[in-house]
Order: structure tokens, then C-alpha cells, then sequence
């Protein structure tokens, strides 16, 4: 036997909705007829629940049915005619009725005499139609403003499944490219190998403990872009010249972990691995106003003589779409002259998503 839950914000929904109209008629009721307004209220009170369960039949029980597909559009009308028809009569003749009960029940206190059950029925007619405008009108409202945070909420899920699959690329890449460089070490029987381990060691540890929340303090991503500029400098003699300067006014301006170690990461595999001599990397890191400016700059071989831009790798495209998932403003910029090859990111760290 399978049963229905019940939907709590549909029903919340239902009860403010029923709040919110009584209490347009206790309004109506104070200006119009000040001296009873006590009595109306109650009166209003005690009709509006009738009204309430009218709606819900109306909006959860007949609107869905006549919905349904069926094989002719036509009998889709006919029936939504007879069975709003039907609510109609059930909401004027059953409101009169319901009065009946609460006068009967001492809690409808009746203010007028009506000649006829067509006259009472006709009194209240107005009260039914115009709770199904109200109830009509404040569910579509809901309804819409539901469907747009449940959209928003979705596409807020999709960017960070993107940007923690991003991640997920990057990370990977930036240890495999870590490794070769040991792995040349090691081939070579260098003395710095086991120092290589060591530093590549706190490297992941950062990575597993410390980076693995949406945002750290750039102090601490520059401590790691500091111990991976150790790692590669092991590889090369004193002929590599690299020049790290800051200009930070707040170390503990929060970042996006790993951000930044695809451009350096990038000026050492593609630019001084690939360059025959006068090695060199230069970074400068400002922020100041919350606006970050990350200038690398390394010797590459000259371009090619067709005058093509090189390609990006993994590295520069997913930091690029990061970017875009990340901030409203934000540029990178990546340029080659001669045999030089410049990265310049550039943030507006306020506007983050």
C-alpha cells in the first residue's frame, strides 16, 4: 500500500493564503460597517474556512484532472465547464449552508434575513468568485516564485558540480606534471630528489587539508605557489632566474584555493622547460581594494612564423571557465612578443557569484 506524503509548503502556503484573504474582508468589514466589525470577523473567519476547502478542491483536485490529456481537447473543455459549473454551485449553495451550520452552532452570528434560499445564495456568490480570483491570482505568484528559486537553486548545483569537476581536473594535472619532475630527478640520481618528496608531500598535504573549501586566505596560496617554485627550482641549476614580488593589502583576503597555481605552473612547463637559455619567471601579486592583478611573465621560444597564437593547455581553459563560474568581472589575458610569454589575470574580487 503506497501512501501520499504531504507537501508542508503547499500546505503553509494554503494557510497564509486563507489568512491573507480573511483578512481583506475583516478590512472591508471595519470600514463598511464599523459597529459590527467584531461580529464580521468572525463571520468571515468561519466562512473562510469553507472557502479554504472550496479552493483546494478547485486548484488541487479539478484543475489537475481537467488537465489531463485525453483523446479529443474537446471533451477537455466540456468537462472543465460542468466541473467548474459544479464548484460554483457547491461554493455559493454550500457557503449558505455552512452559514446554516455556524448559526446553528452559535458561531455565526446572522446579520441579515434573506426571503429566500436564492437570495442568501446570491448574497454569497460574490464572496465565492472573488476567493477564487484571490486564491487563483497569490497561487500563481507562488507558484512562479517557486519554479524560479527551484531553477536557480539548479543552476546554482550545475556550477558547482562544473566548478568542483574543473577542480577535479586540475589537481591531477598540476601532481602529474609535479611527478615528471621527480621522476627526472630520480632518473638522474640528483641529491635533490628526496628533498623534492618532501616539499611535493606538503604539497598534497595542503591540498587534502587546507584546500578544500570554497575559499583560503591568499597568504596561504602563495605559501604553496612559494614551495612549488622550491620544487622546480631543484631541477635547474642557478642559470634559472625567478623574481616573486607582492603587493597584498590584506593577507587574509579570501581566495578560491589553488587559483593561482595554473599560471606559474603554466610559465615553467610550457615557457622555461622549453627554453634553451636565459631562463627566466617573473610574478608580481597586487591587490589592493579588494581587485586583484597576478602578472607572470617567462621566457618561451619565439612564436611560430606564421604568426599563430599557441594554444592553451587544460591548465589555462579550465582557469578560464573557473573564472567565469567564479566572478562577473574578471579577464585573463595571455600574450606572447618574441621570446617572452605574459599571463595577466586580472579580478574584481567583490563580484564573486
Amino acid at each position: 500500500m503506497t501512501t501520499r506524503s504531504i507537501d508542508k509548503e503547499r500546505v503553509r502556503f494554503y494557510g497564509w493564503a486563507w489568512l491573507a484573504f480573511s483578512a481583506l474582508w475583516v478590512v472591508y468589514s471595519v470600514i463598511t460597517d464599523r459597529p459590527n466589525s467584531g461580529v464580521r470577523t468572525l463571520n468571515y473567519l468561519w466562512a473562510g474556512i469553507y472557502v479554504l476547502a472550496l479552493n483546494i478542491v478547485l486548484f488541487e483536485w479539478v484543475l489537475p484532472l481537467v488537465r489531463r490529456k485525453r483523446a479529443s481537447f474537446l471533451s477537455n473543455i466540456l468537462l472543465g465547464i460542468v466541473l467548474f459549473w459544479a464548484v460554483l454551485m457547491l461554493g455559493s449553495f454550500g457557503l449558505y449552508l455552512w452559514r446554516f451550520i455556524g448559526i446553528r452552532l452559535h458561531i455565526y452570528t446572522s446579520l441579515r434575513d434573506f426571503k429566500s434560499i436564492t437570495a442568501g445564495v446570491g448574497y454569497h456568490f460574490p464572496y465565492t468568485v472573488s476567493s477564487f480570483f484571490f486564491f487563483g491570482i497569490v497561487r500563481h505568484a507562488y507558484a512562479y516564485t517557486r519554479l524560479k528559486h527551484m531553477t536557480q537553486q539548479l543552476r546554482i548545483e550545475k556550477q558547482e558540480a562544473e566548478l568542483n569537476y574543473l577542480r577535479s581536473q586540475t589537481n591531477p594535472h598540476f601532481l602529474f606534471n609535479t611527478l615528471n619532475n621527480i621522476y627526472s630527478l630520480a632518473r638522474d640520481k640528483s641529491d635533490r630528489a628526496p628533498e623534492s618528496i618532501l616539499r611535493l608531500s606538503k604539497m598534497l598535504r595542503f591540498m587534502l587539508y587546507e584546500a578544500g573549501g570554497d575559499y583560503i586566505a591568499v597568504g596561504q596560496e602563495l605559501r604553496i605557489i612559494d614551495d612549488y617554485i622550491a620544487l622546480e627550482q631543484l631541477r635547474y641549476d642557478e642559470s634559472l632566474r625567478i623574481n616573486l614580488t607582492t603587493d597584498i593589502e590584506d593577507p587574509k583576503q579570501a581566495l578560491p584555493p589553488l587559483l593561482l597555481i595554473p599560471l606559474v605552473e603554466n610559465a615553467f612547463k610550457h615557457g622555461v622547460s622549453e627554453t634553451r637559455g636565459n631562463a627566466f619567471v617573473d610574478i608580481h601579486l597586487s591587490i589592493r581594494n579588494s581587485r586583484l592583478r597576478f602578472l607572470v611573465r617567462n621566457s618561451a621560444e619565439s612564436p611560430e612564423a606564421d604568426g599563430r597564437q599557441p594554444k592553451e593547455n587544460i591548465g589555462l581553459s579550465n582557469l578560464r571557465r573557473q573564472l567565469a563560474l567564479l566572478y562577473r568581472e574578471s579577464d585573463l589575458h595571455v600574450a606572447q612578443a618574441d621570446s617572452v610569454f605574459t599571463t595577466t589575470l586580472t579580478i574584481n574580487l567583490a563580484s564573486h557569484v
